[in-house]
Order: structure tokens, then C-alpha cells, then sequence
């Protein structure tokens, strides 16, 4: 009897991996510094398992809002149930970048935490300005993890989960799981306008969530008129790793058949795909637009209710 020997990892698979990890650890520097210069000096709490964190850190701290329980401590300990409920549903790959996202962001919550001045934007006072700029640094270092596969915990790993059954965007699901802990925070601080804030946080966000995810994911269509159509075929399969379709047509001025070019590639492919072109056929007739949804191979999974 053979055994099936495991497919070995190729250098590109390998560059992948090591550029989502560089990706993710990015993210969650952004993330931390949202939250540690901008949103916990102001007072606001924004969602998921940094909300909870901010919560606990006031409601454990002094009258100056000094001594409590550090933010990333409450953000690694609440993570690790939802963790290992999101190691099951979504797979050991998830899994592994979960967990390093985790741990990097409970340590530079910790650090920065540590290692800021109070108020090191000078922001602290002005609670909307945090609320939005918090947000949506809070937003981008969010969706970098998620365009490479990962989270950074809490209800991400919820909503995600949520994402892989049903086509329902990520930001509003995120948004609309973390409306009752921020509405929770009026326990601790009793202020009405700190938890409207918290809501403007969410809001911002999820907004900017969805935005970093479409800009990763948007898709072109080029279509390219050349004679030498093989040749920028064979270069654009084995160069971009994309495919070609060659389609027939009639030049109706000319009366001439041609073959056209079809080629579907992310966004920020087709600067490698213009330069095979111009290399190949300076004159080659090209027209590009943009696409709302690709799916299938290569591309986004099609997800139906």
C-alpha cells in the first residue's frame, strides 16, 4: 500500500506565509497604537476584546486612573476561550496566525501601554477626535489581518466564523457584536457621552474595516487587442501566475478577425501585466475596468445563504 507523502511547501508558498506574518504584525502595531495613544487616554471604548480590556483596566484603576489591570493582560486572557473555539471551526492554519496575532498584540498593547505618556497625542480631552482617529487606526490594522487570513481575536474570530457560513460583510457583523460591551462601559464610567462616543468608534471602524478588505480584494478585467496575443498569454500564466482567455472577434471597420486577450487579475497586478504588454507590443490595444466581484479560483469564494 502507498502512502501519500505530504506536498512540500514552494518558495512562493513560503513568501506568502512569511509576508502575512509581516502583514499581521503591522496590523496589530496600528491596532495597539490606536488603542493605547488615542482611545484608553480619552476614556473611550471601542469594541471586541479591547473594549472588555479598557473596561476592566478603569474599573481596577485609582482615582487618577493609574494601577489597573493593564490592557493587553485582559485582552490575551479573554482571547483564549474564543481562540480555541476559532482553532476548531476555521482550521489550524487560521489557527496559527490567530495565535501569533494574539500574542504580538497582548504584548504591544502591554508595552505601549507602559511606555506612552498618559496622553501622548495631547487628545485626551477632545473624546470625538480619539473616537475617530482611534477607530479608524483600529480599522486598518483590523483589515490587514483579515486580508491575509488572520484576526486579532475576540469577535473577529466570532465574526469571521459567522462570515465563512453566510456572505455578510465583516464590519457590520464586528460592529453590531461589539454594541453591547460598549454599551457595557457606562457601568464603569457612567457618562452617558463616553458610550455615544464608543458607538462613533465602532461605527469608524467597521467602516474602515470594510474598506481596507474591498481595496485588497478589488479586482481588474483587461482586455488586450494584439497580434501577438500567445506571446503575452504565455508571459502573463507563467510571470503573474494569472489566466488568459483568448476570445474571437471582428474588427467591424476592417472586417478583419482578431483574437483579444480576456485577463482577470487583483488590482495590483496589473502594472506587471502593462509592462509585459508594452515589452511584448508597444501598440497593443488595452482596456481596463474595474470589476465588484470576482469568484471562483484564485479569486473569493462564492457564499450564498
Amino acid at each position: 500500500m502507498k502512502t501519500l507523502s505530504k506536498p512540500k511547501l514552494s518558495m512562493r508558498d513560503i513568501g506568502r506565509e512569511i509576508r502575512a506574518y509581516i502583514v499581521i504584525s503591522l496590523g496589530m502595531l496600528i491596532y495597539s497604537f490606536g488603542w493605547t495613544a488615542l482611545l484608553i487616554p480619552a476614556k473611550v471604548v471601542g469594541g471586541g476584546t479591547g473594549g472588555i480590556g479598557t473596561i476592566v483596566y478603569y474599573a481596577t484603576s485609582d482615582a487618577a486612573g493609574q494601577g489597573g489591570i493593564p490592557v493587553g493582560v485582559t485582552y490575551l486572557l479573554a482571547n483564549i476561550i474564543l481562540l480555541a473555539f476559532g482553532f476548531w471551526v476555521l482550521g489550524p492554519r487560521f489557527g496559527a496566525k490567530t495565535i501569533y496575532a494574539i500574542l504580538f498584540n497582548s504584548l504591544s498593547l502591554t508595552v505601549m501601554q507602559e511606555a506612552f505618556p498618559p496622553d501622548l497625542m495631547g487628545l485626551a480631552a477632545d473624546k470625538l477626535l480619539s473616537a475617530i482617529l482611534g477607530g479608524g487606526l483600529a480599522g486598518v490594522g483590523i483589515g490587514m489581518c483579515f486580508s491575509v487570513g488572520g484576526s486579532s481575536g475576540g469577535t473577529d474570530i466570532i465574526a469571521m466564523i459567522i462570515n465563512k457560513y453566510r456572505n455578510v460583510s465583516l464590519g457590520k457583523l464586528i460592529m453590531l457584536i461589539d454594541v453591547v460591551i460598549v454599551g457595557s462601559s457606562y457601568v464603569v464610567f457612567r457618562d452617558l457621552p463616553s458610550v455615544v462616543y464608543g458607538y462613533v468608534t465602532l461605527f469608524t471602524c467597521g467602516t474602515v474595516i470594510d474598506m481596507v478588505l474591498s481595496g485588497s480584494k478589488s479586482s481588474s478585467q483587461i482586455m488586450v487587442f494584439s497580434p501577438k496575443y500567445e506571446e503575452i498569454a504565455e508571459r502573463v500564466i507563467h510571470e503573474v501566475n494569472r489566466g488568459v482567455t483568448i476570445l474571437d472577434a471582428t474588427g467591424w471597420y476592417s472586417k478583419t478577425p482578431q483574437k483579444v486577450a480576456l485577463i482577470i487579475c487583483r488590482r495590483g497586478e496589473a502594472a506587471s501585466i502593462y509592462r509585459i504588454i508594452k515589452e511584448i507590443d508597444p501598440k497593443a490595444f488595452i482596456t481596463q475596468a474595474s470589476v465588484m466581484g470576482v469568484f471562483g479560483e484564485g479569486f473569493d469564494v462564492l457564499k450564498t445563504k
